[in-house]
């Protein structure tokens, strides 16, 4: 099984940061990258450059915008980092077309069910980013608010089977775990 780092936050905390300075300390230029965002416009293409130029050349990188835990499973180095859960979720009920909580909890649910089974069969360190959403603006939508009911269970999800737990605040690291 691997060891599972999970490393949340606020928007720009830090998260990504710490992630890519862990998986560089454990795991040098053997880091496997599961990215999880799409290119869907300007903004998120600069996004997306960004975190590219901020990673060691060396890394390799496997586009997931789903499945993740398919990916983590092809990976072929033991340090692997999920960048990010957030991301990931939120395309799940997008390519879901769930248009009632359930399905979209479902989908939701089921990215992190893959990513746990995957984790339970390789061996090595896997570290998983996402976000606090609950500390945000209350979502004015139906959609809004299950999308952050469901990152929450995710995420409780992820941090009662994680190894260890960083919360990023400020650039700052608090370890709950």
């Amino acid at each position: 099984m691997m060891e599972l780092t999970l490393v949340t936050g606020g928007a720009r905390s830090g998260k990504s940061r710490w992630a890519q300075d862990e998986a560089l300390a454990c795991g040098g230029e053997e880091v496997t990258v599961i990215a999880t965002a799409e290119a869907i416009d300007d903004e998120m293409r600069d996004r997306i450059e960004a975190h590219r130029r901020d990673r060691p050349a060396g890394w390799h990188t496997i586009e997931a915008p789903a499945r993740a835990g398919e990916a983590i499973l092809a990976a072929g180095t033991d340090t692997v980092l999920l960048d990010c859960v957030t991301v990931l979720t939120g395309m799940a009920i997008g390519g879901s077309g769930a248009d009632a909580e359930a399905a979209a909890l479902d989908a939701m649910a089921a990215e992190i069910d893959g990513i746990l089974d995957a984790r339970a069969a390789r061996t090595g360190l896997l570290i998983v980013v996402t976000n606090e959403v609950g500390w945000s603006v209350h979502p004015p939508t139906a959609l809004g608010r299950w999308y952050q009911d469901g990152l929450g269970i995710a995420n409780q999800r992820l941090a009662d089977a994680a190894d260890r737990v960083v919360l990023m605040v400020s650039g700052l690291e608090l370890r709950l775990k």
